[in-house]
């Protein structure tokens, strides 16, 4: 099987253009990968929001997203974030195609219901098609995906770039999920831990040495793990080797995380 990567962008994981046409020097030295790009834009969001007098509010690190912010959400991730995404990796010569958890019903979800609250219109997906992905990899494109889905009835919500990011990669059979982010791994003390596998990684977060957000991220990789992905990575990007290490199945900076 030709490597399959699923790459969730998140925090400032690249620098600007010169960052995202690096990623795409990257895709273009190795055709034999198919790629799928999931990305989150939370700070943008927040500042969106705070720019039409919105207040942003969080409950154990998940927005709440009442019916009045969806709007302003889905314009930010669905329109601005992924079309400068796409832009910026086209200028690097990767054929793009543009979609969201909306797109022929590639997310399905339900209203997530966090600790007994209602976080308004936040989902929880409960069903994933993966057939624009599998298609456009087919053609030879990069899918660039918004985490905007839908429920049942057709309405838009809010979804946790790194939950949407599971599901994809289990429901299009990804050998790799990575999670770029601004930090360079799940740190330990005063170092990075290289690989943690899953029972080892719950242990941290019983004994709160694993917290906040990376709690979250956490989730989603073991998530990714039981439905069949074979490595979960969380690290900062340092060049198009770390792409190539995850293609040649090779130790990727930062933390592994594996059963």
């Amino acid at each position: 099987m030709k490597p399959r990567i699923l790459i969730k962008i998140g925090g400032r994981a690249f620098d600007g253009r010169d960052g995202f046409r690096a990623l795409a020097q990257a895709i273009r030295n190795h055709r034999e990968a198919e790629v799928i790009i999931v990305h989150g834009g939370g700070k943008e969001i927040s500042q969106a929001l705070k720019d039409a007098d919105r207040e942003t509010v969080f409950v154990d690190g998940i927005r709440v997203t009442p019916a009045e912010d969806m709007e302003i959400v889905e314009e930010v991730l669905s329109g601005k974030v992924n079309a400068r995404i796409a832009s910026w990796l086209e200028q690097g010569g990767i054929a793009c195609r543009r979609m969201s958890g909306k797109t022929d019903r590639l997310l399905v979800v339900e209203p997530l219901i966090h600790r007994g609250r209602d976080l308004g219109f936040v989902g929880r997906v409960i069903q994933v098609n993966p057939k624009p992905l599998l298609d456009s990899l087919a053609k030879g494109e990069v899918p660039v995906v918004s985490p905007i889905s839908v429920d049942r009835e057709g309405k838009s919500y809010n979804v946790n770039a790194d939950s949407a990011a599971a599901a994809l990669a289990v429901a299009s059979r990804c050998t790799d999920l990575v999670y770029f982010t601004d930090v360079s791994g799940v740190q330990v003390g005063a170092q990075i831990r290289p690989l943690l596998t899953v029972e080892e990684a719950k242990r941290l977060i019983a004994r709160g040495t694993i917290k906040g957000g990376m709690v979250a991220k956490m989730e989603s990789a073991f998530e990714a793990l039981r439905g069949q992905v074979q490595r979960v990575h969380i690290t900062r990007w340092h060049g198009m080797s770390t792409f190539e290490s995850m293609v040649r199945r090779k130790p990727v900076p930062g933390t592994t995380i594996r059963f």
